[in-house]
């Protein structure tokens, strides 16, 4: 049974910085891309960040490119998310999803098979 867990949300000031990370078990990752989305109340969920588990090519919404880095260690099937520069636009739910690569595209959320349960980060200004 695959699980996606989330950690590392939070309360920051605008201009601080976080860093999510999301936990990956049960199955194996190759040839899958995973990706961080991000959600508001009575918003569409919005593709923040992905990259590929095998080898590490990433994708970056323009809202946080520059700001975000998303990377991967693949021997602790571990996701993250560094977050710099963060403005309150950027308070969110925030989720870890796995999809395949084949066929997926990178900032659809229905293009991707696995969900954490998200962490809120919240940006005072």
């Amino acid at each position: 049974q695959v699980q996606l867990v989330e950690s590392g949300g939070g309360l920051v000031q605008a201009g601080g910085s976080l860093r999510l990370a999301c936990a990956a078990s049960g199955r194996t990752f190759t040839n899958y891309r995973m990706g961080w989305f991000r959600q508001t109340p009575g918003k569409e969920r919005e593709f923040v960040a992905a990259i590929s588990w095998s080898i590490g090519t990433t994708f970056y919404a323009d809202s946080v490119k520059g700001r975000f880095t998303i990377s991967r260690d693949n021997a602790k099937n571990m996701m993250y998310l560094q977050m710099n520069s963060l403005k309150p636009e950027d308070t969110a739910i925030y989720y870890c999803a796995a999809g395949p690569t084949r066929g997926l595209v990178v900032v659809a959320p229905k293009s991707y098979d696995y969900w954490g349960q998200g962490t809120q980060v919240t940006v005072s200004s």
